[in-house]
């Protein structure tokens, strides 16, 4: 049917990607995210890959260059967003693309970022373009979700939830599968 890279962003060794209490480390929510995702997805027989892995920060070029390897339908890069060093009220989902990104992109990114926000009923931040080595060095529509701020008190409780990872892989699965049926049909 089709194949989705799933990247769990940054590594387990990157400094400062963590809650300002350390209770939260970006990698482990990305990590256990992209498994849920990958699960909904291999249930609708997609074929899904990592770019990332569990014992070594992968450089970004080395994540591109595996999804262009592997000629892949999509590539979704997972991450929960930081404000600062301390805890503040910054809070929300934002949805980022490649700012000269196709069409194909745009759809996905959208379905993506509605489906979040549906399921997640945090703020809505909107769809942003960024010029990051992982949209930008991909040759296929790619996607980097922020599923919530770790500097945010309320927010990092959320991330580090087993029911809000479900509502997220969940959400993000049905963006996914959504483009892709859209995609293959029309």
């Amino acid at each position: 049917m089709a194949t989705i890279i799933l990247d769990a962003g940054h590594g387990p060794l990157t400094p400062g990607k963590r809650s300002p209490d350390g209770k939260l480390l970006e990698y482990h929510f990305n990590a256990e995210l992209a498994e849920r995702i990958r699960h909904y997805l291999l249930l609708e027989g997609v074929d899904v890959f990592y770019s990332h892995e569990n014992s070594r920060d992968v450089p970004l070029t080395e994540r591109a260059a595996i999804a262009n390897k592997l000629d892949a339908d999509a590539f979704v890069s997972l991450h929960a967003n930081a404000f600062g060093n301390g805890w503040n009220e910054a809070q929300g989902i934002e949805t980022y693309m490649f700012p000269q990104a196709s069409k194909q992109t745009a759809a996905l990114v959208e379905q993506v970022h509605r489906s979040l926000i549906t399921a997640c009923g945090r703020k809505d931040r909107g769809v942003k373009t960024a010029n990051f080595a992982v949209l930008r060095e991909t040759r296929m529509p790619a996607v980097l979700v922020e599923c919530g701020f770790m500097t945010n008190r309320e927010e990092a409780g959320l991330l580090l939830s087993s029911a809000y990872r479900v509502q997220c892989a969940r959400a993000i699965s049905f963006g996914i599968l959504n483009w892709l049926y859209h995609e293959k049909i029309t």
